[in-house]
């Protein structure tokens, strides 16, 4: 530890070191609000709802290989984050290190990208909620029930992070104690001993599965598993507004792997024995076709009747935890700007609360007009608008990976010790390196339809593909502005906002018990 201390001092005197302190949020997030924000961030819609078009789509195997090696990837993007995030705890997160690390306006367009992938985000949820309200009340019409969604997301984000966490610990309790249900009743029904028949691997053997439609339909289910496990960065974010990141973080992180394993690929396996690939159903899993979600068909097998009433409510809970974390996410992307000189310095102000104040009344706004886009204007914008939020999010965890390999190498050249991280990422290079060549592979390969058949689909190219350009014309606009190079390694600002300078200890070489490593699983 003396060794970083020691570093630290030199890296202080050193004039090339232009980052300053940007402790002006509060840390209000406990240890259990941290663990849930992170399992919170992978269950939602994709796994309640989007899991029935990978199941018809692929077949109940090529759907299980796609969430299995989706959540593998997912593991590394979010090992990598938790080292960079525990050593450097700042509300920016990898916006902050991709300006750090890499160069100033590959921050600049991480940044950007990230605020609108999350801004659309917040206001499709917001929409579903209506929709999803409209199921109960149908009498009622849906804008009013999101306008209502809308007001409250905006009230309880006004509040700073520890209502965003305590929020979400109880909305992520509600999500986790469902799939636990949910996988006890499943296995119960696979054998037989709730529901009269013992399913086996019978669904593995119909006519066109286990692997439906072959490679293009496997290519295909890997992009809606990633884009399900979206939102697990979150907890890379919240490092900043945590009472002890060094300590909390890692802990959340660890468990991240097992939850992806228990939650989403045992439920996508036990939704493959159970429902069959073929059943027509699957083929109307959106939010709006709740009602027959392939985990509601699974609870009618097992004879629960009031299964599309039960799913629906948790499904509600999942799009209000989106919405609330679209908004505070979307908010501290724009304040990490600010903070950086990218942004107005008006957007540097925070409330009492600690929640910076005009970045949420700008991310507010915008949320507004892409809810009056889609409910009440041309649905087809919109449609485009929600496609190339979901090429950012793939951009997003490859930008963290870029970053994360440069931080490392600064850390190693600079003369760091390993033994001085509060956490380390494991199979490195390996892990990180296969990551960023699978994510890399998905958003190029993800428009492969628009070149099959006798006519090219212009329209579902641009809808892959528009979120490349998106992300390269701020990266090029701003380096060709403020003419930034690629920072070199030996540059690179390790100092500023470490975990020592902020008063935090290294807690990684602490022992810990058998309970407690089980615990962190739940």
């Amino acid at each position: 530890m003396a060794d970083l201390e020691n570093h630290g001092d030199e890296k202080h005197n050193n004039p090339t070191n232009k980052f300053v302190s940007q402790d002006n949020l509060k840390r209000t997030l406990k240890n259990r609000h941290m663990s849930m924000i992170a399992i919170g961030g992978t269950i939602g819609t994709g796994l309640f709802v989007a899991s029935g078009t990978s199941l018809a789509s692929a077949g109940p195997a090529g759907s299980l290989l796609a969430y299995s090696v989706s959540g593998i990837v997912i593991y590394f993007v979010m090992t990598a984050l938790a080292e960079m995030s525990t050593f450097i705890p700042i509300a920016g997160s990898f916006n902050s290190f991709a300006d750090r690390f890499v160069d100033p306006s590959f921050g600049f367009a991480i940044a950007y990208n990230y605020w609108y992938s999350w801004i659309v985000t917040a206001a499709t949820d917001i929409v579903a909620a209506g929709i999803i309200m409209k199921y109960w009340v149908p009498k009622i019409n849906p804008i009013l029930w999101s306008i209502l969604v809308f007001l409250i997301v905006v009230f309880l984000n006004l509040f700073g992070a520890r209502l965003y966490g305590e929020i979400e610990f109880w909305l992520s309790l509600i999500k986790v104690i469902a799939i636990i249900i949910f996988i006890i009743i499943g296995t119960l029904t696979a054998s037989g001993v709730i529901g009269g028949t013992n399913y086996g691997f019978s669904n593995w053997k119909i006519e066109g599965a286990p692997f439906v439609d072959g490679f293009g339909g496997t290519i295909g289910v890997f992009i809606f598993a990633g884009f399900a496990f979206q939102g697990t960065e979150i907890i890379g974010i919240t490092a900043g507004e945590s009472k002890n990141p060094s300590r909390d973080v890692p802990k959340a992180i660890k468990s991240i792997f097992w939850r992806i394993l228990l939650f989403y690929v045992l439920t996508v396996f036990l939704i493959g024995l159970i429902v069959p690939y073929d059943n027509e159903n699957l083929l109307k899993s959106d939010i709006d076709a709740v009602a027959i979600s392939p985990l509601v068909l699974v609870l009618l097998k097992a004879g629960i009747n009031a299964a599309p009433d039960i799913m629906n409510a948790i499904i509600l809970t999942s799009v209000l935890s989106a919405g609330n974390s679209g908004l505070y996410l979307t908010t501290r992307a724009l304040y990490s700007l600010a903070i950086e000189g990218k942004g107005p310095k008006l957007l540097t102000k925070v409330s009492k609360q600690g929640t910076p104040i005009y970045c949420l009344a700008i991310g507010s706004l915008v949320t507004a007009l892409l809810c009056s886009i889609s409910l009440i204007g041309n649905n087809k914008v919109y449609v485009w608008f929600v496609a190339v939020s979901g090429v950012a999010g793939f951009l997003s965890w490859t930008g963290i990976l870029f970053t994360y390999w440069r931080f490392r190498r600064a850390y190693i050249i600079q003369g760091y010790s390993l033994d001085d991280l509060p956490y380390v990422s494991g199979f490195y290079p390996f892990g990180p390196a296969f990551s960023f060549v699978f994510l890399v592979f998905i958003i190029l390969a993800q428009g492969y339809e628009s070149f099959i058949g006798t006519k090219f689909d212009a329209s579902k190219f641009l809808q892959a593909y528009l979120g490349i350009p998106l992300f390269l014309i701020p990266f090029i606009g701003y380096k060709f502005i403020k003419k930034t190079k690629l920072v070199p390694l030996n540059e690179i600002d390790l100092e500023t906002d470490n975990y020592l300078s902020l008063g935090f200890e290294n807690v990684r070489h602490q022992k810990t018990t058998v309970k407690d490593k089980l615990m962190s699983i739940f």
